[in-house]
């Protein structure tokens, strides 16, 4: 069945109204028309079945059949603390990262990162980061979209750390501490923070000012990842471990 994502403010009396490329998706490319189903998602992780009663070129109307059960959650909410990279780096680790599970990410303009985005540029690249998070989440079939925040420096990140939840730094200098071991060694926390550095990695400054806030420096092993791929790593070894990658547990 089609699956859709619509603003939870368009569902509403019972009705569905979905507008712009979705509408055009509907309509222009699978052709549905009027009594035929689709499955609505408002990016929250309510789920419905609706059925189309009128199908225009700019807005398609749906009747809601029915609300599916709320799927329940299925490893921890994950917040990845991006350095930015250069390019569209940050475009594939949205998509990827979403398809691995994360909850929400949050851009970091740090010391060493070579991007620099003024004016409207910060909003204009979350537009386009969210609407990456929608497309993957859509194609990934889970039931919520992750939040993308605006770009964010370490003063606004580091006070906002929720206590009591596990906030990780992978850091090339760390050589005592493992992910692998922090991982096996501690108990499955429902909220982890992963801080990953740009291209230059993070300053010693940096490290200090994130340990001072209880962050955690960890070694990935003895290769240096790229950015891009570093938070994809430990994303999926946290969701492995602690989460549904690889399949729920039978314990």
């Amino acid at each position: 069945m089609p699956r859709f994502f619509v603003a939870p403010e368009k569902i509403k009396n019972g009705f569905v109204y979905i507008a712009g490329q979705d509408a055009i998706h509907i309509t222009k490319v699978l052709r549905l028309g009027e009594g035929e189903q689709i499955l609505v998602l408002d990016g929250c992780g309510n789920s419905y079945q609706a059925v189309i009663k009128n199908a225009g070129r700019e807005q398609v109307v749906c009747a809601v059949t029915g609300e599916l059960p709320p799927a329940s959650p299925s490893g921890p909410r994950l917040t990845l603390i991006q350095g930015l990279p250069k390019g569209e780096k940050m475009d594939l680790i949205v998509e990827k990262s979403t398809e691995l599970g994360v909850s929400r990410v949050i851009p970091l303009v740090c010391e060493r990162a070579v991007v620099k985005l003024e004016g409207d540029k910060p909003y204009r690249r979350r537009e386009r980061w969210q609407r990456i998070a929608r497309e993957a989440s859509k194609q990934c079939r889970r039931p919520d979209i992750p939040e993308i925040d605006l770009p964010a420096g370490w003063e606004q990140v580091l006070p906002g750390l929720d206590r009591g939840a596990v906030a990780l730094m992978p850091w090339e200098e760390e050589n005592v501490v493992t992910l692998k071991s922090f991982l096996r060694e501690s108990t499955p926390q429902e909220q982890i923070y992963v801080f990953i550095g740009p291209e230059g990695g993070f300053a010693p400054g940096e490290v200090g000012r994130a340990r001072a806030h209880g962050v955690r420096t960890v070694t990935l092993g003895p290769r240096i990842l790229r950015t891009e791929t570093a938070g994809l790593a430990v994303l999926a070894m946290v969701m492995y471990q602690w989460g549904d990658l690889g399949g729920k547990s039978d314990g």
